[in-house]
């Protein structure tokens, strides 16, 4: 066997494992997390030769982790200076119902989520939640669901919304104005949809009566620099909106929110997820190997077997491959693929919609459902698996098939 087969060999045993230690979240037998198999299937792949230094190097595409990181640092700002928090309260003291509770919930997770990580607003807004239902006697078991789901659905309207959609307007060169237009109509509908399933599963526990008591959550808000992180923030709006590249807009933004004379930047610092920086980087290099083995033009074989260019089997086949090695690694196998197909353009908005929806089927479906499930938990609170997909299941199905309809069709 020749030193090239070998190193091919290497590197097709190297991605099929990496993505099934993706699949299982771990390496049985092992402490090693989806990061660390992303790191560890890179190594493999620059070590053995399938994949020489320098087009490794290449392979990391730098401004999506420009973007995510620039994004990160806007957001930890906005956490810190108690922003999310603040909005949330006093949307919730408005509810006059257990409905228009629910109701606050959604849109305020949906529409938070749409311009920042979904994950990072999940992490504040749990806790709010909690409190919430805990001060007015409500269950914040439908509150919580109805939080998380609302949260993927939001973010698949913006570039910034999600990482897998960071990873498409990378790839697809499709600007934030053009994206926002086809992915926006979907949120909306999408966000309707997570109201009325959560209303109708929980419709014996939520009645729609008056509210005795409003929430009162005390907050510790830095107003000063909340002001300066939202003028920020709405500065960085506009310009992506005008088309400049989005990676030079994150930056600059968060550039800028860290000149400060009061918040120690190592506390901005601790709010980063490094881990998921390094996952990208790692799949980069990961998915790099595969492209050099040749095995592209066999999955082409098998995508246009499989007619992966009908939005329909595109759709059904991201949402599930999603929910086996999650929405960012399915993102990055496709990537090879959508740039041959006949309409990439229409491909990659179907793959952005298709891989952040499908997020919401199980807990398992993304990180921001952990993140809620475990902040439940800590309060005593249980999210049992068939609990959340008595509203997940039929949520993903309903906005699956209107977000295929209104790229496909209008």
């Amino acid at each position: 066997m020749a030193v090239s087969e070998v190193s091919r060999a290497i590197a097709v045993a190297a991605f099929v494992a990496s993505y099934v230690g993706l699949a299982l979240g771990r390496v049985p037998g092992f402490r090693i997390d989806r990061t660390g198999v992303a790191i560890i299937g890179a190594a493999v792949m620059v070590a053995s030769g399938a994949v020489p230094w320098a087009d490794a190097v290449a392979s990391v595409d730098a401004p999506t982790l420009v973007l995510l990181f620039g994004m990160m640092i806007v957001t930890a700002y906005l956490r810190l200076s108690g922003f999310f928090q603040l909005v949330m309260t006093l949307a919730l003291r408005r509810a006059r119902t257990p409905l228009a509770l629910l109701a606050t919930v959604v849109v305020a997770s949906g529409v938070l989520s749409a311009f920042f990580v979904n994950d990072v607003v999940c992490l504040v807004l749990a806790p709010v939640v909690l409190e919430a239902t805990r001060q007015l006697a409500l269950p914040p078991v439908p509150y919580l669901v109805a939080l998380v789901t609302a949260a993927n659905v939001g973010s698949v309207a913006t570039l910034t919304g999600n990482p897998q959609n960071m990873l498409v307007g990378s790839f697809s060169s499709i600007s934030y104005r053009s994206f926002l237009a086809r992915e926006a109509p979907i949120a909306v509908v999408g966000l309707v949809c997570v109201y009325v399933a959560v209303a109708l599963v929980y419709r014996r526990r939520l009645p729609n009566a008056p509210l005795e008591i409003a929430p009162d959550t005390r907050l510790a808000v830095h107003y000063s620099l909340m002001w300066k992180t939202i003028a920020a923030t709405a500065v960085m709006l506009v310009a992506f909106l005008a088309g400049v590249p989005i990676a030079i807009v994150a930056i600059t933004g968060a550039a800028w929110t860290l000149f400060t004379r009061r918040v120690n930047p190592e506390k901005v610092y601790r709010e980063i997820n490094w881990a998921l920086l390094v996952l990208f980087a790692g799949l980069f290099v990961v998915t790099a190997g595969l492209e050099h083995t040749g095995l592209v033009d066999v999955l082409l074989r098998w995508a246009a077997a499989a007619n992966l260019q009908s939005p329909a089997v595109l759709t059904v086949v991201t949402a599930l491959l999603s929910n086996v090695v999650s929405n960012v690694p399915a993102v990055l196998l496709f990537k090879p693929l959508v740039t041959t197909f006949d309409e990439p353009r229409r491909a990659w908005l179907v793959l952005a919609m298709a891989s952040t929806l499908a997020g919401n089927l199980t807990i398992l479906g993304s990180v921001a459902n952990l993140i809620v499930v475990e902040a439940a938990r800590a309060a005593r609170v249980e999210i049992g698996f068939v609990e959340y997909c008595k509203v997940g299941v039929p949520v993903t199905l309903v906005t699956l098939f209107l977000g295929w309809l209104l790229l496909a069709w209008f």
